[in-house]
């Protein structure tokens, strides 16, 4: 595994196991799978309604607890102070932790304009030690600049939509200038066309590796965080097995240059559901 060094001196692995769309039961059995396999880092959410799921696989597993990096975020409809101090209680409950490494603003829906007082409340998270580090999800250039104008503690991350075909440039050298990592969701395009693209796969026969290993790796050596989700026992182990190779200059290249500026996703300044 590779670790990763935080702007406040936490460590994270690189390559995390996340459980967006996840079914609540479904996720304790792939939970406990990626643990088995060796992931340490798990990412889920209130809104993924299987926090309780990946608290059981947490309890039941035998690796210890300071051993593990989890992540959860405060959704839309609990925005605001006071609201995202009570919505962090909630899910530390439905983890059944004490506390929790990672808690993140899942979007900052510019609209109703919260996303600072909300952070302000992860702070004091942060000052109480009941969070090892706060960042945020899907924040543009914007929303980032007004945190690090506003509040006291940067993001250790930015959470975003990052594949071969959306790179994220710019957003990740402002990142990279504020000593923020940019943590890649839909890190393979949700399974999607990327995974077909000629360029992946003559890549991935080069190294005898499949289309997802060799994408894995290019975000890794881009210095990104990924969490790719599988429910599927050997495509998990699959995911996790990009630690015995490496991809050359050229080939990272021809990656790079696969950008299309595609989304799956929804724009962050559009996302405004509740």
């Amino acid at each position: 595994m590779n670790f990763v060094t935080l702007n406040n001196g936490v460590k994270m692995p690189q390559l995390g196991f996340g459980v967006w769309q996840v079914e609540n039961n479904q996720a304790t059995t792939a939970v406990a799978k990626a643990l088995e396999v060796g992931y340490t880092s798990i990412d889920t959410a209130m809104i993924y309604k299987n926090e309780e799921g990946v608290g059981k696989a947490i309890q039941e597993s035998t690796v210890p607890r300071e051993n593990l990096f989890i992540t959860t975020k405060v959704w839309n409809s609990d925005q605001g102070y006071d609201n995202a101090l009570k919505a962090f209680d909630e899910s530390l409950a439905r983890l059944g932790l004490e506390y929790v490494d990672l808690y993140l603003i899942h979007w900052p829906t510019p609209k109703f304009d919260q996303y600072v007082d909300t952070y302000k409340a992860l702070e004091k998270l942060y000052h109480d030690d009941r969070v090892k580090a706060i960042g945020v999800c899907n924040f543009e250039i914007e929303h980032l600049e007004r945190l690090l104008n506003e509040c006291e503690v940067k993001p250790v991350l930015n959470q975003v939509e990052c594949h071969p075909y959306l790179s994220q440039k710019e957003l990740k050298d402002f990142c990279a200038k504020h000593d923020i990592f940019v943590e890649a969701w839909s890190p393979l395009e949700q399974g999607g066309e990327v995974l077909k693209d000629e360029v992946i796969l003559k890549i991935a026969e080069a190294h005898s590796k499949s289309p997802a290993q060799v994408v894995l790796r290019w975000h890794l050596q881009n210095n990104t965080i990924v969490i790719p989700k599988s429910v599927t026992p050997a495509r998990i182990e699959e995911n996790f097995n990009v630690f015995d190779f490496e991809l050359n200059a050229d080939e990272m290249q021809q990656i790079h240059q696969l950008n299309r500026d595609r989304r799956r996703g929804s724009h962050p300044n559009d996302m405004h559901v509740r």
